[in-house]
């Protein structure tokens, strides 16, 4: 009752303050949603602008057209503003242990008790295994974290 009142008493502009406010918090909490909220807020507040006095426009139509446009936006915003991005030419961009995934190399240092480290480019990893004496021809079969495991490539 107390909003039905507020409403009244606000008159269109009640719908630009909803907008604003879920606008505002599209800002502070992401996900792209609440603007699609918003816009229908905006909408059926430039309406009323228009047709507030217009014996219709109860403000039980106005809720109904509200939640129906923001349905509507929302799964048009999806649809032309959704996650659908075109696989990239780079999967394993930022992701430098999955791209090392089926290099081979060698051992400059034995595999103790199934750990040790192997140089890659500029860097030494970590690396799990069975035990290997270096000079070892192996292949990085997985990564997990930084950790790759290896496994000797003559066998």
């Amino acid at each position: 009752m107390m909003l039905q009142r507020l409403a009244t008493e606000l008159g269109p502009w009640s719908w630009w303050i909803v907008a604003f406010m879920l606008l505002a918090a599209e800002l502070i909490a992401p996900g792209v949603f609440l603007i699609w909220i918003g816009l229908a807020a905006l909408v059926i507040g430039a309406v009323s602008l228009l047709l507030w006095d217009a014996v219709f426009w109860a403000w039980q139509l106005q809720l109904v057209l509200f939640a129906a446009l923001s349905v509507v936006f929302a799964l048009l915003g999806r649809k032309y503003f959704g996650r659908n991005r075109a696989a990239s030419d780079e999967p394993f961009l930022n992701q430098r242990e999955a791209s090392l995934v089926g290099r081979t190399a060698t051992l400059q240092e034995p595999i103790v008790e199934g750990r040790g480290r192997i140089r890659l480019d500029d860097t030494w990893w970590p690396v799990n295994g069975e035990d290997l004496p270096a000079g070892t021809r192996v292949r990085i079969a997985s990564a997990r974290g930084r950790t790759l495991t290896i496994e000797p490539l003559n066998r």
